[in-house]
């Protein structure tokens, strides 16, 4: 007679019935041998199988999704927007020496979703296709690459320490000694001058003859001061009229320059201050980058065919 199983199992989410078992041989019921009429499909292990497979594509799946949308930013009207786009901007951003703070990455990050969808607008009016968007971006590609080109010839080329104090004892021997402190009033006739020159005999005072009458806009309003500089820096005239005179003393005769005449007088002498070494590198590093960078621009000017 059947003896039904009191228990139930559930093989990964599938229930499986209690199997009803009768006792039988050859001779008929209950003879002994116990054999499942109701048993679990011969092709179990074949569903279970494919389920398992099915449950690993999944997974699989979901991983490469997660991992699709950690390397984008966003999406924009179903289009991914890459996270490199956000690196490459901060990158532009620190390179101008600002600081990409967790605020400014999410002002950055709401930059590089507008421009996906101010570009997705653009490809649609067609704007890449014309004419002048394709010239504007032949010169974009020109100056990119051109900009490049110099950044790896400096790169290549850098200019030492070695270099930097040598041209920096240059400057120091050519603008060493004594620095002078001198007013000067300009005016355009000889004749302007030497009547100056005759009224600073009388007593006239030179700032306010320097104020009225002389034509150099940035000394005269000062009362013709020039300030403390090295004698070499003035335009040959200039420099051999002012060496001539002691502290104090002003020229007798009009300095005739190619910007008019001078009535000169030197209120101190002193020597030069220059600035240390270490003061003034940045300035001639930029300065001899710029000069070697302008000789590799014209070397290659001269190498090149131009017909």
């Amino acid at each position: 007679m059947p003896w039904p199983l009191k228990s139930s199992k559930t093989l990964d989410g599938l229930r499986v019935k209690p199997a009803r078992l009768i006792f039988r041989n050859s001779d008929g019921p209950l003879a002994g041998t116990i054999t499942p009429t109701n048993t679990l499909p011969k092709d179990f292990h074949l569903i279970m199988k494919k389920q398992f497979l099915m449950a690993t594509a999944m997974a699989s799946l979901l991983a490469l999704s997660a991992g699709a949308m950690a390397q984008n930013l966003a999406i924009v009207n179903g289009k991914a927007v890459p996270k490199t786009r956000l690196d490459a901007l901060a990158q532009q951003v620190a390179k101008a020496g600002r600081p990409v703070t967790p605020e400014m990455e999410g002002q950055l990050r709401e930059e590089v979703i507008a421009r996906e969808v101010f570009m997705q607008e653009a490809e649609k009016q067609g704007i890449s296709g014309s004419d002048d968007f394709k010239a504007q971006m032949e010169l974009a590609r020109q100056t990119l690459m051109i900009r490049e080109l110099f950044a790896n010839y400096q790169k290549a080329h850098p200019v030492t320490d070695a270099d930097l104090k040598a041209e920096y004892d240059k400057f120091a021997a050519a603008n060493g000694g004594k620095e002078y402190k001198a007013r000067h009033i300009l005016v355009e006739k000889e004749s302007e001058a030497t009547a100056i020159i005759a009224s600073l005999k009388k007593g006239g005072k030179f700032e306010d003859i320097a104020k009225k009458q002389s034509k150099d806009p940035g000394s005269g309003a000062k009362g013709g001061d020039l300030d403390w500089a090295n004698p070499s820096s003035y335009v040959p005239e200039f420099t051999e009229a002012l060496l001539k005179l002691n502290k104090g003393q002003t020229t007798d005769t009009p300095v005739k320059s190619q910007f008019g005449y001078h009535v000169i007088r030197v209120d101190d002498i002193r020597s030069a201050q220059l600035p240390a070494f270490e003061e003034v590198k940045p300035q001639i590093a930029q300065q001899m980058q710029q000069q070697k960078l302008s000789a590799f621009q014209e070397e290659l000017r001269k190498k090149a065919k131009i017909e």
